[in-house]
Parts: C-alpha cells; structure tokens; sequence
C-alpha cells in the first residue's frame, strides 16, 4: 500500500477539521451566506463557503501526498479557477453566464495542459482518432460532470456524501488498475469530504456553497479523465456516468417533469428526488441516508461495470436504467399520473394470466 498517500488523507482530514469553525466565521463575516426561500428546506441563515475548507485541505494532502512533483500544472489550475468562481458565486451569486465561462476556462487550461482523450474505440466497429474533436469533447466532459454535483445540493450532507461516495469508487477501481497518481488524489480529497461532514450532515453548521460543489464536480471530472486518459472505449465513458446516477438521474427526470408538465426546463421546483422523499415522509437525515444508498448502489455498479465483459456490462446498465424508471413512477418525481413502466407491466402480467387461464 502506498503510505504517503494514506499520510496525505489523514493530513487533508485533519486539516479540515481545525480550519472548518474558522471558515464559518469568515462566512458570516464577508457575507456568504444562504438565506432561506420557497424552493428551500434549510429555514434560518446559513455560511455556505465551506468548499474553502475542503479545498485548503486537498491543498495540504497535495503537498503531504507529494502530488506536487508530478505533472499535474493544468489540474492544479483548473481546480484554483474552480474555486475562485464558486466563491465569488457564494459571494456575489454570478450570473449563470459568468460561471460558465469560468468553467470553460477552467477546463480549456486542463485540455491545454495536454490532458485529453485522443482515441475512442467502439465495439465491433474499431478504433477512432479523435483529432481536434479532442478538445471539445474534453471540455465538454468536464464542464458537464463539474456542474453534475452542484444540481442534488439541496439537504445537509447530501452533495458532499455523494461526492465522496463517488470518489471512493473511482479510488477503487484506480487501486485494482495500479494508477497511483489517481489512487492518491481520491484519498486526499476523500480525507477532505469526510471531515467536512462532520459540519454539513444534518443538522448542518455549514454548507459547502458553489465553491465546493463546482471543485467537487471538477474534481471527479478530472479524474475520470485521467482515467481515461489518451485511449478510451466507448463503454468506457459510461463509468463516470454510473457514479454519478444519482444526480445525473435527478437531472434527467428534472426535464422529463418540466417536459411533461409543460413547463420551462429551466423553472425551478419542488420536485426534485430529495422534495419526493421528504415529501413521502422522510425525515431529513434518513432522506439523505437513503440516497446515499442509491449512491453506493450506483458506485457498486460502475466498479462491477469497469470489471465486466461486453454483455454483462450492458445487463447492468439495462438493470440501472429499469430501476431508475420505477423509482421515479414508484415517488412521483415526474407527476402521480407518469407511470408508463408501471402500466407496462400491468398489461404484461394482465395478459399473461389471460393466456395461462385459456391453457387451463
């Protein structure tokens, strides 16, 4: 085991612990703060600067992890933009333009740096050069899974146990390929996200704010490109994607509600999958632990995934997509009425027994 990398979690982790009350206190100070409204469950004033903290404790694991000599100059950037932009969001809330160019830049000095995926080998068909589709499909990757994170911050705990959920899995699956650049990174920033909790879960001192869903999003982006880095399979792309399912699953039945319901895609709402929950009568804490449930069941899949052979990673994805369908119909995240599955296999089952009853 490489012990520099267990020493630097350890640093990041305790780092986080001492600095957390301090940046609290600079919250309320400057004014980073998250006042309650009608689309939120928090009811009283709330520092939301707390991606600062896990940000200077991935700094220090960075040094500890000695993550420094490596060639990592335009990550190391990328994560500082990052960071900046989430915090003058949490400061000055930012128009959605303005962040968007701030992780565009972010992601073009990853992509300039030289960290992009150059070839894409597809099933059955071969492999193909991506020439200068390189650089917008990097990019591309890497503002989508960034901003991924930031759309289920909406419960204590719930972004950052995710988050590191998430990451987690790909320290896994970076330990079992021997990709200990990786490998280490998780560890720092997982050290990172676990004490920040120990503030965030609920009851909440603290949120993490902009700053630390956007680093924690960029983060994983990141390293799921370096996973992937020069030569990926198609399937291969897929792997992130069952990380994050939980929110990419929220996201996507966001729009099918809005679709459905006629509503712009970009309304806001109460519907999201923690509001269902919540609303079926959950508490807040056991929302939050039933979806990190979701998450780990999510994470399970992509490291079963990144290990299986063509067709059993296409029964997991068929199996993942089934039951994201039913736990939707099953708590209304579109509306009472969307059941399609459901009356799918009603009908199914209807006709199944009239056949089995005209054998008898």
């Amino acid at each position: 085991m490489n012990m520099e990398a267990f020493a630097a979690c350890l640093a990041s982790f305790i780092t986080v612990l001492v600095i957390t009350p301090f940046v609290i206190k600079l919250a309320i100070k400057i004014g980073a703060v998250d006042r309650p409204n009608g689309r939120k469950v928090h009811t009283k004033v709330m520092p939301r600067l707390g991606g600062l903290a896990i940000f200077i404790g991935v700094a220090v694991g960075y040094f500890v992890g000695g993550v420094y000599k490596e060639q990592v100059t335009g990550m190391t950037v990328g994560a500082i933009i990052i960071v900046l932009v989430g915090m003058l969001d949490d400061l000055y809330e930012l128009s959605p333009k303005v962040k968007l160019a701030g992780q565009l830049l972010a992601a073009f000095v990853v992509v300039a740096s030289g960290l992009k995926v150059d070839l894409l080998t597809v099933p059955f068909v071969g492999t193909f050069e991506l020439g200068l589709w390189s650089y917008p499909i990097t990019i591309f990757w890497i503002v989508a899974i960034t901003n991924a994170i930031n759309l289920i911050d909406g419960l204590d705990g719930l972004s950052a146990g995710i988050s590191a959920i998430g990451i987690a899995a790909i320290a896994v699956m970076a330990g079992m390929a021997g990709k200990m650049l990786i490998f280490t990174l998780c560890l720092i920033i997982l050290g990172s996200v676990i004490a920040f909790l120990f503030y965030n879960f609920h009851p909440a001192k603290i949120f993490m704010g902009d700053t630390g869903a956007l680093f924690l999003g960029y983060a994983i982006s990141v390293l799921s490109v370096l996973g992937l880095y020069k030569s990926v399979t198609l399937f291969s792309f897929v792997v992130p994607v069952i990380i994050l399912g939980v929110p990419i699953f929220d996201t996507t039945f966001a729009i099918i509600r809005r679709i459905v319901n006629k509503k712009p895609i970009s309304a806001p709402d109460k519907s999201h999958l923690h509001h269902r929950l919540l609303a079926l009568g959950f508490s807040h804490r056991n929302t939050v632990l039933l979806i990190y449930a979701f998450g780990l069941m999510f994470a399970i899949s992509a490291i079963l995934f990144s290990a299986s052979t063509l067709w059993q990673s296409i029964l997991i994805v068929f199996a993942l997509i089934v039951f994201g369908e039913l736990l939707a119909e099953l708590i209304g995240l579109v509306n009472d009425q969307y059941k399609p599955f459901m009356t799918f296999l009603r009908k199914l089952l209807r006709g199944g027994r009239k056949v089995y009853g005209n054998d008898r």
